[in-house]
């Protein structure tokens, strides 16, 4: 099992809570929508990669389906490969509005090689940057960004609108250090200080009690 980061596990423990319990935290903040996942196959540019397999888009709302051929441009061919459930949570907010904030809006399909015609498993479509990052850390994972069309951003935007929430920095008070006390031992000559390392004998001679 692939060690997995600290956002990786937390949601792995979210996502079994639900399969188990069949509840969604928070329903109030939270919304859904499927995302069809394109890929491209074309030929690799060496004789050791004979292919190479790229996501190239997503479909808002589309069917559940696998592996449907969709365009074919000479060798090149587009698949429909699969859809996955995009998932928009109240509580990540803010990275979602950093990816919109970004030059190209994306969305970060996360793939898996395994064997076989099809080399590609689909595991997660997200619409978090940081999500996206944790998998990216973790090696195992390959993750690709697919340009958000533009109904999406539209409506990833207006869940951003309704439930995002600054967050309100809290100056810290400091106390006042009150510089008329002493502490016990400083100063006092019968207890060692750390200072005396650089005394001559002579001033500790004459600095301390007989």
């Amino acid at each position: 099992m692939p060690i997995l980061t600290f956002r990786q596990r937390a949601r792995w423990v979210t996502l079994k809570v639900r399969e188990d319990t069949r509840l969604i935290h928070n329903p109030n903040m939270y919304r859904t929508m499927p995302l069809g996942v394109v890929l491209r196959k074309a030929p690799g540019v060496t004789r050791w990669v004979p292919w190479n397999w790229t996501a190239v888009a997503v479909l808002p709302g589309a069917a559940d389906v696998a592996w449907r051929e969709m365009r074919r441009e000479g060798e090149a061919v587009e698949y429909h490969a699969g859809t996955l459930t995009l998932e928009l949570h109240g509580a990540e907010t803010e990275a979602y509005l950093n990816g919109l904030s970004s030059e190209t809006p994306s969305i970060y399909v996360v793939m898996r090689e395994q064997a076989g015609d099809y080399p590609l498993e689909l595991l997660l479509v997200t619409a978090s940057p940081y999500e996206a990052q944790d998998y990216t850390d973790s090696g195992e994972e390959i993750v690709e960004k697919v340009p958000m069309p533009s109904g999406l951003i539209a409506w990833v935007r207006d869940f951003v609108e309704e439930f995002h929430q600054e967050e309100v920095f809290v100056k810290r008070r400091r106390d006042k250090k009150r510089l008329d006390l002493v502490e016990d031992g400083i100063g006092d000559p019968r207890i060692s200080q750390v200072s005396d390392v650089y005394r001559s004998p002579t001033l500790l001679k004459k600095g301390r009690l007989q």
